[in-house]
């Protein structure tokens, strides 16, 4: 098409333990979503509101993963809030997985998901909750020190394709404010930024975290946040699941809700929680397309329109 899109763009609200998004169901991959138009939707004010959005793709139309059809069915075409491209949140692939059930497009059970960050194994439980692999965690030597307001901590550095340093802490009010980055030594051990979480024990393998996101400011959640904190705390309490042959679960408290991270003895880490859709409707195009902000069909652009980034998830959530 060569003109502006004029008809609804269908859209669903969801959110994993208040990690929330935008959905577009879009099988054929017939929208073009700029990052305008992405950043349009989730802004919280004048928009839809989101951490990101989900643009739900079968596989077999997107010439990203064209590849993988033979494998998983739809592709997760994850956007952060700004409307930049990431590969992969793990929040965000429980609401995904959650959508196609409430489509119809799939049963509970054992489904694939392509990301960019590959296929990821989900089960939907007939409870509600959904579990999601998300990979093998790395551990490196390479620590840091966390300050907030003059008390400072070692930090475990664990990668879950994105970084994270893990921090523990008597409480979790130590952590401060979170609206800017807590300062760490030697920055040079995180080149990109990482994602920084405040972790205090609530239990026997039960604990809880606060997380400054980098890029974002504190968020209601992170998914691989909560699988990091599940390894460091585990290797803290001197459990190794390929060490002992045994699978290790840790319950991670997120300010959104409860988030449970087992890691196997092949160092695969399972993560479980909610995924609720809990508004759909249709989007008025000429909203979107006013002002600076568009959505295209085919060969139409977008303009951009300046939007804050709270809340953004990074790659590998």
């Amino acid at each position: 098409m060569t003109s502006t899109q004029t008809s609804p763009l269908p859209f669903l609200k969801g959110h994993g333990t208040e990690n929330d998004f935008v959905i577009v169901p879009d099988a054929d991959n017939a929208i073009e979503l700029s990052p305008a138009a992405v950043a349009r939707l989730c802004d919280r004010r004048a928009g839809i509101g989101g951490d990101g959005l989900l643009h739900v793709v079968r596989s077999a139309a997107h010439p990203e993963v064209r590849h993988l059809a033979d494998e998983a069915e739809w592709f997760m075409d994850y956007r952060n809030a700004d409307g930049s491209v990431a590969e992969m949140c793990g929040n965000g692939v429980r609401v995904f997985a959650r959508y196609l059930e409430h489509a119809g497009h799939v049963t509970a059970g054992e489904i694939a998901v392509a990301t960019r960050g590959g296929v990821k194994r989900v089960h939907l439980d007939k409870d509600g909750s959904v579990t999601v692999s998300m990979g093998r965690a790395v551990l490196s030597d390479a620590g840091v020190t966390v300050t907030v307001d003059g008390r400072s901590w070692p930090a475990r550095n664990v990668n879950m394709g994105n970084p994270h340093a893990v921090a523990f802490v008597e409480d979790l009010g130590h952590a401060g404010n979170l609206f800017t980055e807590p300062p760490y030594e030697p920055a040079a051990v995180y080149p990109d930024g990482v994602n920084i979480e405040f972790v205090a024990d609530r239990g026997p393998r039960h604990v809880a975290m606060r997380v400054h996101e980098r890029g974002a400011a504190e968020t209601r959640s992170c998914g691989t946040g909560a699988c990091a904190v599940a390894v460091a705390t585990a290797r803290r309490d001197g459990a190794d699941p390929a060490a002992s042959g045994a699978p290790v679960t840790y319950t991670v408290d997120v300010l959104g809700g409860t988030l449970v991270i087992t890691e196997h003895p092949d160092g695969e880490i399972e993560m479980t929680g909610p995924a609720v859709i809990v508004a759909e409707g249709t989007i008025d195009p000429a909203w979107l397309s006013d002002s600076t902000g568009s959505v295209a069909t085919g060969s139409v652009q977008a303009g951009s329109v300046p939007v804050g980034t709270q809340g953004i998830e990074t790659v590998n959530d």
